[in-house]
């Protein structure tokens, strides 16, 4: 795996602490959040913990900074004003985070499954993130219950039913 680029903004010490004035907060709580889906794809992650306070994306050692708690949330809740995550747990500790947001995931898969004329077939959850026959696919790789939560809003479309038998999922497309 290549080395993460971060940005200039990384090494600028203000950037880990949260900005007072409005319009500059709401620009630092921006990049965050870009740098957050970026950093997270590059690691092929879909959850956090606020807690982990030596990740890289928290915590620069070279500048002696990081993010706290409280930024780290207010990041995360940005995403989630975005539909780029939610929290896992009440105390919104834990978070799913989506590269994508759960709508865009199921458009690709449904488009994907139209364009190689599987509707009115039956896919595991595996097939459709892990397969081979959609290396070339954005959503592959996709961690399968950030998948099945993007299946779930195209069930509510009626453009699938979610199947679940022996504790493992398949999908039926429409």
């Amino acid at each position: 795996m290549s080395d993460f680029q971060w940005p200039w903004e990384y090494t600028f010490p203000p950037f880990f602490t949260l900005q007072p004035h409005e319009e500059t907060r709401q620009q630092q709580l921006k990049v965050w959040a870009d740098l957050f889906l970026k950093y997270l794809k590059h690691l092929n992650r879909f959850t956090l913990s606020i807690n982990e306070q030596n990740f890289p994306l928290y915590h620069n050692e070279t500048l002696k900074r990081r993010l706290s708690p409280e930024l780290i949330l207010l990041i995360l809740e940005q995403l989630q004003q975005s539909g780029h995550a939610a929290p896992l747990d009440k105390r919104r500790q834990e978070w799913q985070v989506y590269w994508y947001t759960l709508e865009e995931y199921g458009n690709m898969v449904y488009d994907w499954i139209q364009e190689t004329g599987q509707t009115n077939s039956i896919c595991t959850l595996y097939e459709i993130a892990s397969g081979e026959n959609t290396t070339q696919q954005s959503f592959h790789g996709v961690d399968e219950a950030v998948l099945v939560n993007a299946l779930r809003l195209l069930e509510e479309k009626g453009r699938c039913e979610l199947i679940e038998m022996d504790g493992s999922h398949g999908v039926k497309f429409f």
